[in-house]
């Protein structure tokens, strides 16, 4: 009698948006939850997608820079664990307020926080279960350029300005009107 072997089919973070699936303007940015200047970028961009609500959809890539961040591999796997139970961005959230208690244990008490009900979660964070999904994040930022985090790329192309909604703006209004698109389907501010 032959075994059936069961196909785990698991969700990679180049799939996980959050805005317009159909939006003419996709923000990616290869980040880390460690990191002072991710987490100050995280609030910007959940500004940019406020005002570019509809125009916009966001992508967050694990590119963890463990030679000063030691946990910051485990919480990107922390996230990608959580995109696997629809719960990526809640997740997301949370280890950007907790960023300076990222602990393994801790990540479990996190991903209860941000709702995340898998009684697996702490075997699969101890067995590196996603790793090899943020590996793939880091060889892509690697292959793209990416030295130093938090990087954005609007539409595939390297985002050079400051991290603020004014330098975002301008950026994706020069984008939406690439796209032919005369007017946000927000007002501006």
């Amino acid at each position: 009698m032959a075994f059936k072997k069961e196909v785990v089919e698991i969700i990679e973070p180049r799939d996980m948006f959050v805005g317009n699936v159909d939006a003419p303007v996709t923000l990616v940015e290869f980040g880390e939850y460690e990191s002072e200047v991710c987490a100050k970028a995280n609030e910007v961009v959940k500004q940019v997608l406020q005002k570019y609500e509809g125009d916009v959809r966001f992508n967050f890539r694990h590119f963890p820079l463990t030679g000063i961040h030691q946990r910051s591999l485990k919480a990107a796997e922390s996230a990608v664990a959580a995109g696997q139970v629809g719960m990526f961005w809640e997740m997301h959230n949370v280890l950007f307020a907790n960023r300076r208690n990222l602990g393994i244990t801790s990540l479990k008490l996190h991903s209860r926080e941000a709702g995340i009900q898998n009684k697996h979660f702490l075997d699969e964070l101890v067995n590196a279960t996603y790793g090899w999904q943020v590996q793939g994040d880091i060889k892509e930022g690697l292959k793209k350029g990416v030295k130093d985090v938090p990087a954005f790329f609007i539409n595939d192309e390297l985002f050079t300005g400051k991290v603020t909604l004014e330098d975002f703006s301008k950026v994706i209004d020069e984008a939406l009107k690439k796209t032919k698109r005369k007017t946000p389907a927000k007002q501006r501010a």
